[in-house]
């Protein structure tokens, strides 16, 4: 038995019969941690002393046959965009406070409650701004399939993580893609929850677009971290009422008959790498293997990013604000180029930015009165060199250039799920993006687990 290969619902077996122990396991996981950091390098915090008192304490209950939830004794990661108790909380940047966070966010609460090993917190670029993986106070991230490209961004570490397996379970947040981005760089399995169906707090410079959810190697583990992390919390008052779904609940109820529209493009996007293309279309050809009706159509609106980045910079601007002016020169210059633009934003200008949202997002509800679900590539392209904003050589500018797929369902709050679905010929993943209506996080999950089934994730070697 390798350890490094086990799920967390295989670990969770295994603890109950006393076969492993939670201290032995993230021991284990410590020690990869430390093989593949000076690589990779994955985390902005180690708490490698608070795991292991952690980890004991989870081996104490487990050995009483009295784990106190879900999770207890799993090794997790969090992402530094929200608070961990007693741990730093620098959110990539140096101009953060070094004191440590006095208080969990919701998601990093519910998951203590039910016994979870924190192993640390996760790198991001700086306050989460953009789609690949660096950031001035950690550097760069590097992809765990070749450590020369990005790993994505802004769950940068969370991706390479899950994706080496330096823990079970990764917390990640998702603004424009920033659960899905490193999802589909790494490899790995993501999934962004309905808005606010994972309550968050504090919201920062972000409010009404940023979801929380789960980086996992498996379906199942991230429906597992979903039952935890949806727990409710009053600190988040724009939080739906908690639905007490059991989301592994009819996890392999399939596909067979649901109503599958399958859009290459979006209508909008020019250019498809034509690996990631070909790999995205067979992945869409097997639901209808599975029994779905699969209809080959664009959704039917226009490119939003206009509308969204007018809304996205005008929130980067009130967070420079918020530094001190001696501090700025610290800070990332493609952060303060974006957040110039967000000033010079009217107030007549975001109004009309807010009326495109409604538009969009009435517009996609009824699009699900016609269909279950939206397939569509992750990204149209696979990860490239890390340092850069944007592929070498593309002729583009700015990361929003190769992540259409992902901000319009930012934009209208809606679930979606990334599964790997194979390889460019130069060995990078490529992903396969899931999206179903508000509040049909169950179905894009089964219908993730339903892809599994017949295509199983493929993952690095320990």
């Amino acid at each position: 038995m390798e350890i490094a290969t086990l799920t967390a619902t295989e670990l969770l077996r295994l603890y109950r019969a006393r076969k492993l122990s939670p201290v032995e396991v993230v021991k284990d996981v410590q020690a990869r941690i430390d093989r593949h950091e000076p690589v990779h390098n994955a985390f902005a915090h180690r708490g490698d002393e608070d795991a292991l008192a952690w980890a004991r304490a989870s081996e104490a209950r487990w050995m009483k046959g009295a784990p106190i939830g879900l999770v207890d004794g799993i090794p997790t990661t969090i992402k530094d965009q929200w608070p961990l108790k007693g741990w730093p909380w620098r959110k990539g940047s140096r101009t953060s406070s070094t004191e440590p966070a006095g208080d969990d966010a919701p998601a990093v609460a519910r998951l203590r409650e039910h016994g979870a090993v924190f192993l640390g917190k996760t790198t991001m670029p700086e306050f989460g701004w953009k789609g690949t993986s660096d950031s001035p106070l950690t550097g760069f991230t590097r992809n765990p399939w070749n450590p020369a490209k990005t790993a994505g961004g802004s769950s940068s570490g969370a991706g390479v993580c899950a994706a080496l397996n330096l823990g079970v379970l990764h917390h990640g947040s998702d603004g424009a893609g920033s659960v899905r981005m490193p999802a589909t760089f790494c490899g790995v399995f993501g999934h962004k929850p309905t808005f606010a169906r994972v309550p968050a707090w504090p919201y920062g410079a972000l409010p009404m677009q940023s979801h929380t959810g789960p980086l996992t190697r498996t379906v199942a583990d991230a429906a597992l971290m979903m039952n935890v992390m949806t727990g409710p919390d009053h600190r988040d008052w724009l939080a739906p009422p908690p639905d007490g779904r059991d989301y592994r609940v009819g996890l392999d109820g399939g596909v067979q008959g649901l109503r599958v529209a399958f859009s290459p493009t979006l209508g909008y996007v020019k250019v498809v790498q034509p690996d990631v293309a070909a790999a995205v279309r067979k992945a869409a050809e097997a639901f209808a293997e599975l029994g779905a009706i699969v209809e080959e159509c664009d959704p039917g609106f226009a490119d939003p990013r206009e509308a969204m980045e007018r809304w996205y910079v005008t929130n980067m601007a009130v967070t420079i604000e918020s530094v001190p002016e001696a501090q700025r020169p610290l800070m990332d210059p493609g952060y303060l180029r974006f957040g110039a633009k967000g000033r010079s934003v009217t107030g007549m200008e975001l109004a009309r930015a807010w009326l495109a949202r409604d538009t969009l997002g009435r517009h996609m509800n009824e699009f699900h009165t016609r269909y279950d679900l939206l397939l569509t590539p992750s990204l149209p392209i696979p990860a490239f060199d890390v340092g850069h904003e944007v592929p070498p050589g593309s002729g583009m500018t700015e990361w929003l250039d190769w992540s259409q797929f992902h901000y319009p369902f930012n934009f209208t709050q809606q679930p979606a799920a990334v599964c790997p679905c194979g390889f460019t010929r130069d060995g990078l993943p490529v992903g396969l993006q899931i999206v179903g209506a508000r509040h049909a996080d169950a179905l894009v999950l089964q219908a993730a687990r339903a892809y599994e089934s017949i295509a199983p994730f493929k993952t690095l070697a320990p």
